[in-house]
């Protein structure tokens, strides 16, 4: 599903590349954590060359996401959090 959502961003102008695609406790976060089980990801997003890292941003991304069935992080304030079965 990453994928898809990877190509409909490109279609759109944008760029992407991985913020956390995985977590490990050794950072802090919890074995419960979806970036833990690799069904999260955070996305750097750029247009024109330009970091865009508003959550307002990551809207367009989002919504599709929501659309395919994934989580999106607008919802609670973290805009390059998507995840999958959240």
């Amino acid at each position: 599903m990453i994928a898809i959502l990877i190509f409909y961003a490109f279609m759109r102008g944008y760029q992407l590349t991985f913020g956390d695609a995985s977590r490990m406790d050794s950072k802090g976060h919890r074995k419960g954590s979806y970036h833990y089980k690799r069904l999260a990801i955070d996305l750097n997003l750029f247009k024109d060359n330009q970091y865009l890292e508003d959550t307002k941003d990551h809207e367009i991304l989002g919504k599709f996401w929501e659309m395919l069935g994934g989580t999106w992080g607008g919802r609670f304030n973290d805009g390059n959090h998507y995840s999958w079965g959240e």
